[in-house]
């Protein structure tokens, strides 16, 4: 939502929750206002009374998406009973490879690669903030001792990387049994 509208009203509500349907499954490279407002009933006029902006209607989109993401990494983490590493990696790749996430995961997948060639403007820090926060989820499935070392750090970066190098594959061919089957390679090689 825009800076100056920290309440956003229930019609704002209800267009940002249709429009992030429609993003769902069209995407966000070619959005077009006017397409997206006849889509979900409203005008570009309005849209942009409520966002403030093309880029604050992305940038509410984002936020949208991200909620999704955050409410996934919720039910990974666990740091009062850390489960480990690799059930976690385990929990979080059979929610990643279902196939009902693809929209969401596609469009994550989209804005993730606009803020690494884009920036600026409304996709600023998607990226960053993405690895930050699942490298936090992962620390927080780790016992206390493996969390604070260095070789605990490097297997959370390790099993992000196969995790998202995983999804992006997934997502570009559909070949769920290959991948898992090298996700749970590298479990094992994690579990050693």
């Amino acid at each position: 939502m825009p800076q100056d509208s920290p309440t956003p009203s229930a019609r704002q509500t209800e267009l940002l929750e249709a429009a992030y349907q429609y993003a769902l499954a069209h995407g966000l490279t070619d959005l077009s206002l006017r397409p997206l407002a006849e889509a979900i009933g409203s005008s570009p006029r309005v849209l942009l009374f409520l966002f403030g902006s093309k880029d604050g209607l992305l940038q509410a989109l984002l936020e949208r998406a991200r909620d999704d993401e955050l409410a996934l990494l919720a039910r990974a983490r666990q740091p009062e009973h850390p489960a480990g590493l690799v059930p976690a990696v385990e929990r979080v790749w059979a929610w990643l490879a279902a196939k009902e996430h693809r929209p969401l995961l596609r469009l994550w997948a989209e804005a993730y690669a606009r803020s690494l060639v884009q920036p600026d403007g409304a996709w600023a820090g998607f990226a960053r903030a993405t690895v930050e926060n699942w490298l936090s989820v992962l620390a927080d499935c780790q016992p206390p001792s493996e969390r604070d070392s260095e070789d605990g750090a490097a297997r959370r970066t390790l099993a992000l990387a196969v995790l998202r190098g995983a999804l992006f594959d997934l997502l570009a061919t559909d070949d769920e049994k290959r991948l898992t089957e090298a996700v749970e390679h590298q479990l094992s090689l994690l579990r050693d």
